[in-house]
């Protein structure tokens, strides 16, 4: 089988779901940035789900959950997604060529640990890993992976296992592509729809969710026993969620001020670039955070768990009157 979508053209991001989905809206008519796909999307969050054990600890999570930023450009651009999962690999796959013959672009959810052209030591068992496909060359599948450089080839053995591998959020298979896309610009409305909600979940009530869910990890944080190994295997898991997982920078706190500069460019949203300069600030708090972290992590320091707690305390601080301010700014 050969069949290749000459028009599509690959595009590097941050991030894969927010880079999928301004990829796709950008083939399709709608041009935006990856910024602009996650900040619409009111993906950025802070959650800590205790109940929900990834790579053995607690899940630390800076943005929405898998899936939401798909959803979530719906309304700004009054689209419909089509998504389709499978139980019988086989039909999986023969669904995905049949697509690609009518000249679709199709998204794909996988795990990133069997995608053989991630190098063997960033391989991990993540299964919301998203890419496109947008050819098929013999047994190849010409793969548009927002977080590689340049366009990539799969063997099919090998995206049939990344599509249905087992585990947390396996994908079964998932597939999804644009059914339609009534609107192909951004309008002030949106932007503001999408901040509103994104202040609700920093903001809320839940203990475990926004400001208040840093402020229960810096809690955790402090009590942490320095004579327990685990402790610095615990701090570094929040690092590596918040960097390696969270990616974009600071717990996505870069991405989300570039998409608050981006729209500050709308009319009547031009107060959104001083929001954005101060979010940057915030997000190289996060990144002293990190450091400081690493540092223990690796021995340079000794763990020192008030201070790490002190540090999240004051950046829980600094965004509750950040997003006070944000909701002030778009009511």
């Amino acid at each position: 089988m050969n069949v290749v979508n000459e028009k599509f053209q690959h595009r590097h991001a941050a991030h894969c779901e927010s880079g999928v989905a301004a990829s796709m809206l950008t083939h399709h008519g709608a041009a935006i940035t990856e910024a602009m796909a996650f900040g619409l999307s009111s993906a950025m969050t802070f959650a800590y789900l205790p109940f929900i054990k990834f790579a053995g600890f607690p899940l630390i999570a800076y943005r929405m959950p898998p899936k939401a930023i798909l959803k979530g450009i719906v309304k700004p651009f009054n689209m419909n997604f089509h998504f389709e999962t499978f139980r019988d690999p086989e039909k999986g796959m023969r669904r995905l060529d049949e697509l690609l013959v009518q000249g679709k672009v199709v998204g794909l959810q996988t795990s990133a640990f069997w995608l053989p052209y991630f190098p063997e030591d960033m391989r991990f068992h993540f299964n919301a890993h998203n890419l496109m496909v947008y050819g098929k060359e013999g047994d190849d599948y010409l793969i548009s992976d927002p977080v590689a450089e340049l366009p990539q080839r799969c063997p099919a053995d090998a995206l049939r296992r990344a599509r249905f591998a087992k585990g947390l959020m396996a994908p079964k298979g998932l597939l999804y592509y644009p059914d339609s896309i009534g609107r192909t610009v951004v309008t002030e409305d949106a932007v503001r729809r999408a901040i509103k909600k994104t202040v609700r979940n920093m903001l809320g009530t839940v203990p475990i969710i926004g400001v208040r869910g840093i402020r229960m990890l810096a809690s955790k944080v402090a009590k942490l026993n320095t004579a327990d190994k685990l402790s610095l295997n615990y701090v570094g898991h929040i690092v590596r969620m918040q960097e390696e997982i969270g990616t974009g920078g600071a717990g996505f706190r870069f991405l989300y001020a570039t998409f608050l500069q981006e729209a500050a460019a709308l009319p009547g949203l031009a107060m959104l670039a001083e929001f954005a300069e101060r979010l940057v600030v915030i997000g190289d708090g996060w990144r002293e955070f990190a450091l400081a972290t690493v540092r223990m992590v690796k021995k340079r320091d000794e763990l020192n768990p008030a201070k790490l707690a002190d540090l999240l305390r004051a950046l829980a601080d600094q965004e509750e009157v950040f997003f006070r301010d944000l909701k002030k700014a778009v009511a």
